[in-house]
């Protein structure tokens, strides 16, 4: 790779030989799914708790929720497309610029390649020999180099259209769950109202079970995670709810 590219990622160690109990975990899709869900969930149920805490009708908090989710998840999906495409056309570049520099440079690549195998533990004759291996065929040369230089695997480039529609889709599941209790309430809200109660319960049992879920699949503790979450919703939700109530906005 030539001086000028500025490398993405970290130089661990090689991904070319992935241990059976190592799990994937720069799966950007995933990613997108457990923040959008996270973020609909505290966003909307703190815009709700907020709007309930003022004295509002309860037909204004329940257009504001559904707003909100509406809002907030275009506004998700939006960034996460950018944030996608943006990442994917720098790993693009740079690989473009070390395709460039396999062709015009391929003993010099071959060198690099052998010193990076060397740091893996290869005495110096194998690394040479599986460095030229692998030099033979440009498209494998491009991969491998990708992989060890740069952390990516050009294979497997999130998609910024599955991304930005996942994090849509779970961004409206995670705000419009405290909006449910609204649905059936009329009049104006009184203050530690059924409606009010019951979405700050859903949100409770939905940041923990998001929070759970997390704690399952890092492996780390269950219970410590699902409680991080509700902690963060709860902080929200007290804020804004704080505020409303400071405020005392009326709206008819």
């Amino acid at each position: 790779m030539s001086a000028g590219a500025h490398p993405i990622g970290h130089h661990g160690p090689s991904r070319l030989d992935p241990h059976p109990d190592h799990r994937a975990v720069a799966g950007g899709l995933v990613r997108a799914c457990v923040f959008g869900v996270s973020d609909g969930l505290v966003s909307n149920v703190s815009l709700v708790i907020g709007f309930a805490g003022s004295g509002v009708s309860a037909q204004v908090v329940r257009l504001a929720g559904l707003a909100g989710a509406v809002a907030g998840a275009i506004s998700m999906a939006a960034g996460e497309w950018i944030s996608v495409s943006a990442q994917n056309e720098l790993v693009e570049r740079e690989l473009e610029v070390e395709r460039r520099e396999i062709a015009r440079n391929p003993r010099s690549e071959t060198a690099e390649l052998a010193a990076i195998y060397e740091r893996h533990g290869m005495s110096e004759d194998v690394a040479r020999t599986a460095a030229r291996e692998v030099m033979r065929s440009p498209e494998a040369a491009l991969s491998v180099h990708a992989r060890e230089e740069l952390g990516v695997d050009p294979d497997e480039l999130a998609s910024a259209w599955a991304a930005a529609g996942l994090s849509l889709i779970c961004f409206l599941v995670g705000a419009l769950l405290p909006v449910i209790p609204w649905f059936g309430a009329q009049g104006r809200v009184a203050a530690g109202g059924a409606a009010t109660i019951v979405s700050v319960a859903i949100g409770v049992v939905a940041a923990a079970i998001v929070g759970a879920l997390l704690g399952r699949v890092a492996e780390r503790s269950v219970s410590r995670s699902a409680l991080r979450q509700v902690a963060i919703l709860l902080l929200a939700c007290g804020t804004t709810y704080a505020i409303g109530r400071a405020l005392g906005v009326s709206i008819e």
